[in-house]
């Protein structure tokens, strides 16, 4: 893995930042925690790649809060393209 930032899906809605935040310290620094509100995922940020590993291989399709996790390496956000409804 070469980011430390990992993409988080499947969460309850009812999952905040720093649930996240405490559930990822365990496996290293946290620098950022994002939820995305009523959608059911978020993102983590760690310290180094390492840990971002480290947390994704010890998370990954574990439940969380009744939903079973899933975890990956974040991706770039990719430009949005405009619907013009053709």
């Amino acid at each position: 893995m070469e980011s430390n930032k990992l993409y988080v899906g499947n969460l309850t809605y009812s999952v905040n930042e720093e649930q996240l935040n405490e559930l990822f310290s365990q496996y290293g620094e946290v620098k950022e925690v994002r939820v995305i509100e009523r959608k059911g995922f978020g993102f983590v940020e760690m310290g180094s790649p390492e840990e971002a590993e480290k947390a994704k291989e010890a998370l990954n399709e574990t439940v969380y809060e009744g939903r079973t996790l899933r975890i990956d390496e974040a991706r770039p956000q990719q430009p949005r393209r405009e619907f013009r409804g053709f």
